[in-house]
C-alpha cells in the first residue's frame, strides 16, 4: 500500500534504504606517485579497529589510485577526511567463489547471462570453509547481484569482511 509523502514510516525491505546493502564500498584514494605514500596510507588504515580486506593499485607517471575495501567504511571515510585524502567511493560486488575446478567460469557465466560488462576484478583477503572471494566492478550492481544469487553464488556484505577466515 502506498505511503503518504513525507511519512516517517520505515521503507519496505526491497528498497535500498533501511536494509543491509548487499554490496561492498570501494574507496579509490588518489596518491602521489612517490616512495612511501602507500605505506603511509596503510599505516593510517591498518589498525586494531579497521581491517583492509582488499587493495589494488592503478599506477601512472604522476599519481596512483589505491582501490581499497575495508571492513568498516564509516571509520575509513573518517580517516580519509581527517587526513586530507582525495577519495571517490563506489559500489562493488563481492562474491564468494564456489569450490570447483572452474570457479571464475561459474561467476562470469552468471554475469554473461545478463550481459553484464566487467570493468575490473581483484581478490579479497577472505576465506570461509575453503572458499575464497573476489570483488567485481560492474555498471549495474543490482542486476549483477540478482544474477549471481540466481546461480546460488554467495554475495558478500561488509559484515562478511569482519570475520573473513571462518
Amino acid at each position: 500500500m502506498p505511503q503518504d509523502f513525507g511519512s516517517n514510516a520505515p521503507l519496505p525491505p526491497e528498497t535500498a534504504e533501511g536494509r543491509d546493502w548487499p554490496c561492498l564500498r570501494q574507496f579509490c584514494v588518489f596518491l602521489e606517485n612517490r616512495v612511501g605514500c602507500l605505506r603511509d596510507l596503510m599505516k593510517l588504515l591498518e589498525r586494531d579497529d579497521l581491517r583492509v580486506a582488499a587493495l589494488s593499485i592503478v599506477d601512472s607517471v604522476d599519481f596512483a589510485v589505491a582501490r581499497i575495501i575495508v571492513d568498516n567504511t564509516d571509520l575509513a571515510r573518517e580517516i580519509f577526511n581527517l587526513n586530507g585524502f582525495t577519495v571517490m567511493e563506489n559500489d562493488i560486488v563481492g562474491v564468494e567463489l564456489p569450490v570447483d575446478n572452474q570457479p571464475y567460469l561459474q561467476v562470469l557465466t552468471a554475469l554473461l547471462r545478463g550481459e553484464i560488462n566487467i570493468d575490473y576484478t581483484y581478490p579479497l583477503l577472505y576465506e570461509r570453509q575453503g572458499r575464497r572471494a573476489i570483488v567485481i566492478k560492474v555498471e549495474n550492481v543490482d542486476t549483477a547481484i540478482g544474477l549471481l544469487r540466481a546461480q546460488e553464488l554467495r554475495v558478500l556484505t561488509e559484515a562478511d569482511l569482519r570475520n573473513p577466515f571462518q
